[in-house]
Parts: structure tokens; C-alpha cells; sequence
């Protein structure tokens, strides 16, 4: 069974390239709160949204290998529900996760979301955000509409969200065999933040996809599905993925 989470501001069909992969396999996509198909009120919970999905897996692996992949915000979300059921998961690959909060970035969400949400309504705009996540012509469409469907209040709950979590010291206690993987283009504290989690879980490893930012299950979906069907296999890393410096 793999569980598929995605990042903020898309939903599920940005796994739309890991899907078919991994067919043979029992895979749940679920939207999370606020988006794409699924209703949701703010605040946005990281914490109740870990708990319900954790809920959702205990009800339906029917004895199968619990495999979930995480990217972004879902990484965080994984990340929480590794930490609230250390024993439920065994394969955990966090993507591109920020696992230390930034207080500065915090007071700026709502002024920034007042000048810059108005401007979502621009395909042009939308056509640049787009870009920055590796959305493709073909996914644009989908990624526009759901934007235009965005709650504010539920875009300022999600990012605050998003810049205040941090690692929970209980993940120390997880059985989960973890990749957990980063751009090299990323951001310093997303790197951080990827070091921070190997060190914490025993059975953690690292890795940086080469020129590559915040995105690579978009950006190279053949390198990503590679990369992870590959150590959910044999455990092991290809060449051209490096392993975490620290």
C-alpha cells in the first residue's frame, strides 16, 4: 500500500507521474484540507491532519507493507504522522520538508497574501508560480483552477502552518525505514531541515537530487520514481543521487 501527499497549493494529481509506476501497488491519493476536491474550513491543522490520515491507513492496509511519500507540505504532514504512530509506517520517503519554523517569515504571510492573493486571478502570475513548483502545460489547467478555488483564510492558515513546524523529539521512537530526499537549488533551511530528521531516526538516510530545486517528483518523475523504487527494493541509492553532506 502507498499513501501519496502532496505539497501546498496543488492536490493530488501532482503524483499524476507516480500513479502508473506503481500500479501493481495499492496506492491512496488523498486531497488534503482545502484542496482540490477536498472541503475544509481554516485553521489548517498539520497535527489533526497527520491523526485523521493515520486513521485512514490503519482502516485500509489490511495487513499490506505501509509505504507513504510525502512532498512538501504532505512531507511535514508524514513527518507528524511518524512522530503520533512510531510503529504504523514502515517506508517513509520525505521530500523537500521545512522542519524548522521561521518566526521573521511568520509576521509576513498576511501582508503578502493581501497584496499577492488578488494576483492569483492572472494566468500570468499563476503561469510563474507554476514554474517555480515544475508544474507542466499539461497539469497548468487543473493547478489554475485550483487556485482560484483557494480560500485566502485557508492560504494564510496552511503557510503559517507550514513556517512554524518543527520535528516533534517522540520521532526517535519510529521503526519507519525513512529516505528522505532534497534539491540541490533548495533552500538552506530545507537542507537544514533534512539533516536535522536523518540524524534524529536511526534508520534514516539522506540524499540531494543534483540541479534540481523544490520540486523533483514534477521537475524529473522518472529519476524520483526511480530513485525510490530502487531503495524500496534493495535499500539502495543510484549514482546519480548524492548522499546528505552534515
Amino acid at each position: 500500500m502507498i499513501v501519496f501527499l502532496h505539497g501546498g497549493g496543488v492536490s493530488g494529481w501532482m503524483w499524476n507521474k507516480q500513479i502508473p509506476f506503481f500500479e501493481d501497488d495499492y496506492c491512496l491519493v488523498p486531497d488534503l484540507p482545502g484542496h482540490g476536491r477536498s472541503p475544509g474550513q481554516p485553521p489548517f491543522s498539520i497535527g489533526r491532519t497527520a491523526e485523521h490520515i493515520n486513521e485512514i491507513i490503519s482502516a485500509t492496509a489490511d495487513g499490506r507493507e505501509i509505504v507513504v511519500l510525502g512532498f512538501s507540505l504532505g512531507a511535514q504532514i508524514l513527518v507528524e504522522m511518524m512522530s503520533q504512530r512510531p510503529q504504523l509506517i514502515d517506508y517513509a520517503i520525505v521530500n523537500s520538508a521545512l522542519l524548522r519554523p521561521m518566526p521573521a517569515a511568520l509576521k509576513l504571510i498576511e501582508p503578502s497574501v493581501r497584496i499577492s492573493y488578488p494576483l492569483t486571478r492572472y494566468r500570468w502570475f499563476s503561469k510563474w508560480q507554476a514554474s517555480t513548483l515544475y508544474v507542466n502545460r499539461e497539469d497548468f489547467e487543473q493547478y489554475y483552477s485550483e487556485s482560484l478555488d483557494m480560500n485566502r483564510e485557508m492560504l494564510v492558515s496552511v503557510l503559517k502552518e507550514n513556517m512554524s513546524y518543527s520535528i516533534s523529539q517522540s520521532i526517535k521512537d519510529s521503526s519507519t525505514k525513512l529516505l528522505v530526499t532534497v534539491g540541490e537549488k533548495e533552500r538552506g533551511i530545507v537542507k537544514k531541515s533534512a539533516q536535522d530528521l536523518v540524524k534524529l531516526c536511526d534508520r534514516g538516510h539522506g540524499i540531494m537530487f543534483p540541479g534540481v530545486g523544490h520540486g523533483i517528483p514534477l521537475a524529473d518523475p522518472a529519476r524520483f520514481n526511480r530513485v525510490v523504487d530502487n531503495w524500496l527494493s534493495t535499500g539502495a541509492i543510484p549514482e546519480d543521487a548524492r548522499p546528505l553532506s552534515y
